[in-house]
């Protein structure tokens, strides 16, 4: 266990974890953002990727199992680029039949706390395609404000993005409970 809330559990992702990610990935609505839905193939790709965010930087995104319900989302801190700087940021995606009751800001609020205590890092963002209203709303509540305008090149199209961030000194108290410090990233 990552963290946990008072509704939910983050972890690290398993190869077991591929069907319910899945099905996050194969929808076209839940993957407007990303210019339509996964095949099979690029879900495991997507899959493979993070798991090698854990042995590489000791961190990634993460499932995040509603009990009762199992795996509904993923979310986590991932090493990213916004233009030629290489950012720390939280990253979230739910499945649609979890949508509209909190659990993405409840999650993502408590990667960002993750970030600021567990790896010390002074500010975390939030890269949100500029016509993904929800996205923004929950960066939004994680206390972010807009800070960059930039453009991601991804499956062939040319997307406007917004980069929200928070800077620890503006954290806000959140419910989480931290599990002991993971192994540290390596050297790059």
């Amino acid at each position: 266990m990552i963290a946990a809330t008072s509704r939910l559990v983050l972890r690290r992702m398993t190869p077991d974890d591929l069907s319910p990610l899945r099905t996050i990935l194969a929808d076209p609505i839940t993957m407007t953002a990303y210019e339509g839905a996964f095949d099979d193939d690029e879900s495991a790709r997507w899959l493979e990727r993070n798991l090698q965010r854990y042995d590489d930087d000791g961190f990634g995104l993460w499932a995040v199992d509603l009990p009762g319900a199992g795996m509904i989302g993923q979310c986590g801190i991932t090493r990213q680029r916004i233009d030629d700087d290489e950012v720390f940021e939280v990253g979230y995606l739910f499945n649609r039949a979890y949508w509209h009751r909190g659990y993405a800001t409840e999650a993502a609020t408590a990667a960002r706390d993750w970030a600021f205590r567990e790896l010390g890092v002074a500010t975390v963002w939030a890269k949100v395609r500029d016509t993904n209203l929800a996205s923004m709303n929950v960066a939004i509540r994680l206390g972010m404000t807009v800070r960059r305008r930039f453009v991601v090149h991804y499956r062939g199209v040319d997307m406007p993005h917004l980069g929200f961030a928070v800077d620890r000194s503006r954290e806000t108290g959140s419910r989480t409970t931290l599990s002991p410090r993971p192994t540290p990233p390596r050297a790059r």
